[in-house]
């Protein structure tokens, strides 16, 4: 199962971070080049423990639908999303913020995720998928700085 890691200095404390992050509208704006949009479940404001949302986005060419639950919740250090329906055969994205030690966070992702499809998915995790997810990770969190100054 591919996992990777993406580390994100953000300009506030860990709280406001966390809070960011959990916010739908947010998270819908900073997935603007996809046309991501919340369309079940949870589609304002900001999630919690047990809380589910359901996205559709573009991607490849495709319209996707992933409905993801806050499996976790530990504020304002930890929580973590896992998919409930969607196009992979697994996804869980586990979010940690710390102090910089001069009043920022250290925001970091930990994503595990697999394709269904069996050799199939696995040759799409490794050959595409495997540079696609960390960009758009990268993308969203560069968004997420911006918007945090």
């Amino acid at each position: 199962m591919p996992q990777f890691e993406i580390t994100t200095v953000l300009s506030v404390p860990p709280q406001r971070a966390f809070e960011a992050c959990l916010d739908v509208e947010a998270h819908t704006q900073s997935m603007a080049a996809s046309a991501e949009r919340a369309v079940a479940g949870t589609t304002h404001g900001r999630l919690s423990l047990g809380d589910a949302v359901t996205f559709q986005a573009r991607h490849f060419g495709l319209t996707w639908q992933l409905t993801a639950r806050i499996m976790a919740y530990d504020p304002p250090r930890h929580f973590v999303d896992e998919q409930e329906r969607g196009p992979f055969k697994r996804w869980r994205h586990a979010h940690f913020f710390e102090p910089d030690g001069t009043g920022g966070s250290i925001m970091r992702d930990v994503i595990d995720f697999a394709s269904p499809l069996g050799p199939l998915g696995r040759m799409a995790d490794t050959t595409v998928l495997g540079w696609y997810m960390p960009r758009l990770i990268r993308n969203r969190n560069t968004y997420l700085a911006n918007l945090l100054r």
